[in-house]
């Protein structure tokens, strides 16, 4: 019952809708139960032969009335009880998707996009259905039914008693089949998340996929995800194949003891030939009720699998959360302090940083370097918070981040990640990403300043090129300095680079470089870089090993005291003069 309360103040906010579009529902099925009344009239009529042309068109007009008007109310539930479905889905995806954009970055270490992706399309869908057939379902399952029931009770109770043997066999088996149906909706939609996850990894890979001839493998892979998905769809088809034709098997024995009953009171004249076609078709009329009933369990119980799953997520909690009262500070100075900090991401036997302590006052810049999985990039994330520190304090400005508005805290942080991330617009919208408010002059002043403002020249359309998924037509070094301009044409008081000038070359890494020093004085600047000529002119220099500070001091005290510093420097510096020649 949580899962349902989920959809609950959709159906309040549009509760006068679902009101009207009942009883608009309601009037259909009183209508449909007439016209039997008014064939019984004209059947009497001609067995009686009593019957003129003038009274049968008569009774064909009233028929036609009837036809209009369950046409015209039937637009009317549909477009109220179906709409109020549309806006359930709408709602409900809205809010799922603004609840994960609040989950923390760990959730999405563990979470595959292809889940996520199959909760907002396929589970959600089936709540739609739930929602607006499902209540339509409901309602003729009930009220027509019941309704029906009644008008035959006012033919003959006798004959109403003997077509309603089969129902107890008809509630058994619909509680019988419901919870096995649920189970079984749950698995296979599962099952279709997984394939979904399958689909989207290789559709992204396809470039990997193909360059090591794996199509083959993929297609297998595929194959596989898909038999299983068609595995759990059958089995869950074995349950409802079954149960659809039950209902109907239980809707024919009741034609039939109507057939062999109904027919002797006719005969013996306890009822008339016009009460006994109108029988008939009220009995028929039963059928969609009995048939509702079942579908109406299916779609209720594939649409509670899906809200369960939609409100484990829902339910998520963000292990990075608003502080109860968060510090409102006046205009950040950007001064970065790690007090003591400790993170293993869960596994305290083996922290990826350890006792890191280092102080960087306003206007100062920070390099960091170390080999791979020292713990560079893990320093960099918890900054804005992306990750928050086990063990320790992390302070902007002599307070805490964790007391922190979270919103301003990454307000003042520019973050160049290692693997830039573009979306599949235009060169302008990837840079304006960092400041929608930007103008076309600061979004090529940000571009100039990242050197990539001749790479946009040369393109044909400009700002206006669209770089595709993940930027697919820039090159890896066209990719970083584009994230290079969009940090830089943030207003920020700190400014973060992983590895920023890893996939250019050294003229432009060291243009890049430059470009970086005109912020020395004004922002903060912590950048982590393989290349040690970027951070020569930096303040002050960690060198990082196993998640340990090993030693830190300017680039000129580090090439006498660091061994693993000076070899680096120098190696690298032979290379680039190599390069040079």
């Amino acid at each position: 019952m949580k899962s349902y309360r989920l959809v609950k103040p959709y159906f309040v906010e549009r509760i006068w809708m679902v009101v009207a579009g009942v009883l608009c529902l309601m009037i259909v099925d009183l209508v449909q139960l007439f016209i039997p009344r008014i064939i019984k009239q004209a059947v009497d009529d001609m067995t009686a032969f009593r019957a003129t042309q003038q009274s049968l068109l008569k009774l064909s007009i009233y028929i036609l009335l009837a036809a209009l008007l369950i046409c015209v109310l039937r637009y009317f539930w549909r477009r109220l009880l179906i709409g109020t479905s549309r806006r359930v889905e709408e709602g409900l995806r809205n809010r799922l998707f603004s609840h994960i954009q609040t989950l923390s970055a760990p959730y999405f270490d563990k979470t595959r996009t292809g889940d996520l992706m199959a909760h907002a399309t396929n589970d959600i869908g089936n709540v739609r259905m739930a929602t607006g057939m499902g209540i339509v379902a409901a309602t003729d399952a009930v009220f027509l039914g019941t309704a029906a029931i009644g008008f035959m009770c006012y033919i003959d109770i006798r004959l109403t008693l003997y077509a309603l043997i089969p129902m107890p066999l008809i509630a058994f088996f619909a509680k019988y089949f419901s919870k096995r149906m649920h189970n079984r909706y749950r698995l296979a939609q599962g099952a279709f998340a997984d394939m979904t996850e399958v689909v989207r990894e290789r559709y992204a890979g396809i470039r990997i996929i193909k360059s090591f001839n794996l199509e083959k493998d993929s297609e297998q892979r595929m194959e596989a995800v898909s038999r299983r998905c068609i595995r759990e769809n059958l089995l869950l088809a074995r349950i409802t194949g079954a149960f659809f034709p039950l209902m109907l098997l239980f809707t024919n024995l009741s034609l039939a003891m109507v057939i062999v009953f109904g027919g002797r009171l006719t005969i013996l004249a306890d009822i008339s030939p016009g009460d006994f076609v109108a029988f008939i078709n009220y009995l028929n009329l039963m059928t969609w009720p009995m048939m509702a009933l079942g579908w109406v369990t299916n779609l209720l119980q594939r649409g509670a699998a899906s809200l369960d799953r939609i409100n484990s997520i829902l339910q998520t909690q963000p292990e990075i959360n608003q502080p109860e009262n968060p510090v409102l500070s006046g205009p950040v100075r950007g001064e970065v302090q790690f007090q003591e900090v400790f993170y293993s991401y869960g596994n305290k036997e083996k922290p990826v940083l350890s006792r890191i302590r280092f102080t960087v006052k306003p206007g100062e810049t920070l390099g960091i370097i170390g080999p791979p999985g020292s713990g560079k990039t893990t320093l960099l994330n918890l900054l804005p918070r992306l990750y928050d520190v086990e063990e320790g304090t992390i302070r902007i400005n002599g307070t805490d981040i964790r007391e922190w508005n979270l919103e301003k805290l990454r307000d003042e942080i520019s973050f160049v990640a290692q693997e830039p991330f573009l979306f599949s617009g235009t060169i302008r919208d990837n840079i304006r990403f960092g400041n929608p408010d930007a103008d076309d002059a600061s979004v090529m002043e940000a571009a100039k300043m990242a050197s990539f403002d001749d790479a946009i020249k040369a393109l044909p359309e400009g700002l206006n090129t669209i770089v595709g998924e993940k930027g697919v037509i820039l090159s890896g070094g066209q990719k970083q300095r584009l994230a290079i301009a969009r940090a830089f044409i943030r207003n920020t008081s700190v400014l973060l680079l992983d590895d920023p000038v890893s996939q250019v070359d050294m003229d432009t890494g060291q243009r890049i470089i430059e470009s970086i020093r005109l912020f020395e004085g004004r922002l903060t600047v912590i950048i982590v870089s393989h290349r040690l000529s970027a951070l020569r002119h930096a303040d002050q220099i960690l060198v990082m090993e196993s998640g340990t500070i090993k030693t830190s001091g300017t680039h000129d005290q580090l090439m006498a005291t660091d061994e693993y510093y000076a070899r680096t420097f120098r190696l690298q510096e032979m290379e680039e003069a190599n390069h040079a020649i």
